[in-house]
């Protein structure tokens, strides 16, 4: 993937996908957590496939795209109609086409103002909490990471009690990505980082928007270390 959904790492795709083609691959990423928060420009990655969402730059649900190097080998996985010039059968999704093309218009109209408040207010709250809270571990990369996504590991209090406490202050954040949000599995992402299955289990990502300003960002800095204090001082669990 472009950039992790769960830290918000990016990797270096256009490196990788040097070491793909001297093997003779093929290279596809996964862009859709990448596409709206930072530049991504098929020809600079070199990459001859990359998907994308719609709903993750504010679009509407249910659409997507998938890029082709012209070119480069593609096959059905869905066959019936000439639809996509046959490679997937099935009516077209006008509304929802239209809807993605405008969304991705406006994210990269306001793409650098995007990043620039975004980056602003992840790094106003990454300073806050390592301020107000002591023995936290910040996990992703500290400069390759996506303006908007700051994942946190809170030593001695468990994921889903912050949440739930977080959640009666009207905070909203995720433990682990939402496509494993019905697991209690300790997120594969980190424990591949190296990260314990404790610290995993303790691990919270705060994901900004357009809708979050300065006064949210200190009401989370304000609200957490107590909930933190609290859940510590319940905890078995040595810090």
């Amino acid at each position: 993937m472009t950039a992790n959904n769960e830290i918000g790492t990016i990797e270096d795709i256009g490196e990788i996908c040097n070491l793909v083609k001297e093997a003779g691959a093929l290279m596809h990423t996964d862009a859709s957590q990448a596409v709206g928060k930072i530049p991504v420009n098929v020809k600079d990655l070199g990459v001859d496939y990359l998907t994308l969402s719609a709903h993750k730059f504010y679009g509407p649900k249910g659409i997507g795209a998938l890029y082709i190097k012209k070119g480069t080998p593609l096959f059905p996985l869905i066959h019936g109609g000439h639809h996509e010039e046959g490679l997937r059968a099935g009516t077209y999704n006008n509304l929802g086409i239209l809807g993605m093309g405008k969304a991705a218009e406006l994210a990269f109209r306001d793409l650098a103002e995007y990043g620039k408040k975004m980056s602003g207010l992840r790094l106003r709250l990454r300073d806050g909490l390592l301020d107000a809270i002591p023995n936290i571990v910040l996990n992703g990369h500290p400069e390759d990471v996506l303006p908007n996504t700051l994942n946190v590991s809170f030593p001695g209090a468990e994921g889903e009690a912050i949440l739930l406490s977080m959640d009666l202050n009207g905070i909203e954040a995720s433990t682990g990505s939402a496509c494993a949000s019905g697991s209690l599995d300790p997120s594969h992402v980190l424990l591949a980082t190296g990260l314990g299955p404790e610290l995993a289990h303790g691990s919270i990502r705060f994901s900004l928007g357009w809708g979050v300003e300065e006064n949210d960002i200190d009401y989370i800095i304000e609200v957490l270390p107590p909930i933190i204090a609290r859940l510590r001082s319940m905890s078995t669990v040595k810090e």
